[in-house]
């Protein structure tokens, strides 16, 4: 079944925190409790959640817009794999994260 969804959240810092975080294998395994291979670079694969999650970034837009393609280890051979998009707006007190999840 795909699923999509939107979701919006503020946060206290500048995009480029948030943006350089998603695509640090350190920052990104501390962000999130599970180790993570990532990679700054498009078209460049990464690993996520211990390698439940496995991708590849589509485009980088610095500090402002992160697509990425990935499926995890529970998706069939015939499924599609699933898109994300961050963008990151800047606010007068951070930014705001908005992660459109589709398919």
């Amino acid at each position: 079944m795909k699923v999509s969804f939107e979701v919006r959240e503020d946060f206290p810092v500048e995009p480029a925190v948030i943006f350089n975080a998603w695509l640090d294998s350190a920052e990104h395994s501390t962000m999130t409790g599970g180790e993570a291979d990532c990679s700054d670079q498009e078209g460049a694969g990464f690993t996520a959640w211990d390698g439940y999650i496995t991708g590849k970034n589509l485009k980088l837009t610095p500090h402002r817009k992160i697509v990425q393609r990935w499926r995890t280890a529970e998706f069939k051979n015939h499924d599609e794999d699933s898109e994300i998009t961050v963008e990151l707006e800047g606010t007068n007190e951070g930014c705001t994260l908005i992660l459109t999840h589709r398919n």
